[in-house]
């Protein structure tokens, strides 16, 4: 089973192609950990300011809410305009939005402007990813897509790991404290944003990451307008067809409702109840928790191809979810910080393994022409879930982040997904007859 799964990302990594759009997705993500470093450090970890759990939760909603809400219309463009175009000129814009954001850090400003800036920035990041996973079938075969997806969703994980480490060390080195060490990290980020788009520009052809069949473009904005109401509406009747693949965005969505919930606690727990007054080593405590996260995406990327080709999908995703509803009474109730980064591990395992299982019944099941909508569909779904989970937590989460009855919760609704989503997805299962392990065959045929 080793060497076949050796083999197999051998094989993908071989690809040019590939290679050339994980290094896109790279250089962004680890900007994007530098960037957001920065952002967190200015907001959350700043003395001078409060973190309450309703200030967190609404932080979350005013950086999250306004691209979910027009994400499905975003994932129109994505099979309307080459893919290419867009991940160029979003990075483009991204690095030009990036430097009004740091000087408003640097001013100590974070009025409309910084919000608005900000959710620009976040948000063309989403539709840039969206797009990339939209494109992946485009420079590697079927059969090898779980592993593109395991390999492109972990190495972009990692990256944006290590620009949150290389941030934090930066913080306790090269910069001083405060807004003007925030904002000398902030301005970091359009370096990083432009390279991304010089990458993607020389790398490929202009309808070489799809779509296949552009959509029409139809004159004036009514006529745009109509075009892209009526795309919608394809793509959310395309995907009732896709129903594995709705199954697996619902579980998903439920996972990040309750992942919105435990983020909210871990937040609290490090802020103000692990470090008491001295808010300066609270980056420093969370580097461990980052870590822990980044190891277990790499844990879930080694294990979700072999075993979904082995078990199939939905059983993976189901044996995920009751994985974590076991870990967080076991290691989460004693609340200590320690037993909390085995928490964080678990929950990344099973977060990313999730979503590489996801993304790959995605493509295997939804033709190139929606997959654009598909994945931004998603996109909006995997935010606002994890949005709704914060702002519902902010109400009956203490000050501090302790909370048995929630964690308790929150573990019961983990078990209780991992059971739903069991009986309906082996019902489609069985009525269909094909899962993403359906091409073992294939895979194990080529690696014999």
């Amino acid at each position: 089973m080793a060497s076949r799964r050796t083999h197999s990302l051998r094989i993908v990594l071989a690809v040019p192609a590939f290679r050339r759009l994980l290094a896109v997705r790279l250089g962004g993500q680890f900007t994007d950990g530098v960037f957001q470093a920065a952002l967190a450090g200015s907001v959350l970890f700043n003395p001078d300011r409060q973190a309450t759990p309703t200030a967190i939760a609404f932080a979350a909603a005013v950086l999250v809410l306004p691209y979910s809400l027009v994400g499905p219309f975003a994932g129109v463009l994505l099979d309307r305009w080459s893919r290419r175009t867009v991940t160029v000129w979003s990075n483009l814009v991204r690095a030009g939005f990036v430097l009004p954001i740091a000087t408003l850090v640097f001013l100590g400003s974070e009025g409309p402007l910084f919000f608005i800036s900000t959710l620009v920035v976040i948000g063309l990041g989403r539709l840039l990813l969206s797009g990339l996973s939209a494109a992946t079938p485009h420079v590697v075969s079927d059969e090898r897509l779980v592993t593109a997806n395991a390999v492109a969703g972990t190495a972009g994980s990692v990256a944006y790991s290590l620009g949150l480490g290389c941030a934090l060390l930066l913080f306790q080195t090269a910069f001083p404290a405060g807004d003007t060490g925030y904002a000398a990290i902030a301005l970091l980020a359009p370096v990083g944003y432009l390279a991304c788009a010089v990458v993607a520009r020389f790398s490929f052809a202009r309808s070489e990451l799809g779509p296949d069949q552009a959509l029409p473009h139809r004159p004036g904005i009514a006529g745009e307008a109509v075009a892209v109401a009526r795309g919608m509406a394809d793509g959310v009747r395309h995907l009732a067809r896709a129903r594995g693949a709705a199954y697996a965005m619902a579980a998903q969505a439920g996972f990040r409702v309750l992942f919105g919930v435990l983020a909210l606690a871990m937040l609290l727990l490090y802020r103000n109840r692990f470090a008491g007054d001295d808010l300066d080593g609270v980056p420093t405590q969370l580097g461990l928790v980052f870590a822990a996260g980044a190891v277990g995406v790499l844990v879930a990327a080694a294990l979700t191809p072999p075993v979904t080709r082995r078990i199939g999908g939905w059983r993976w995703v189901a044996g995920l979810l009751a994985a974590v509803a076991v870990a967080l009474p076991v290691f989460g109730l004693p609340f200590s910080p320690l037993l909390l980064v085995v928490v964080v591990l678990v929950v990344n395992v099973a977060g990313h393994g999730i979503k590489i299982v996801v993304d790959t019944m995605v493509q295997h099941e939804c033709v190139d022409a929606f997959r654009g909508r598909v994945f931004a569909v998603n996109d909006t779904a995997f935010n606002l879930a994890y949005v709704l989970g914060m702002v519902v937590a902010s109400r009956f989460i203490p000050n501090d982040g302790r909370s048995p009855l929630l964690l308790g919760l929150a573990a019961a609704g983990y078990a209780g997904l991992a059971m739903a989503y069991g009986v309906v997805a082996a019902r489609w299962a069985r009525i269909a007859g094909d899962d993403i392990a359906s091409p073992v065959a294939a895979i194990t045929a080529a690696e014999r």
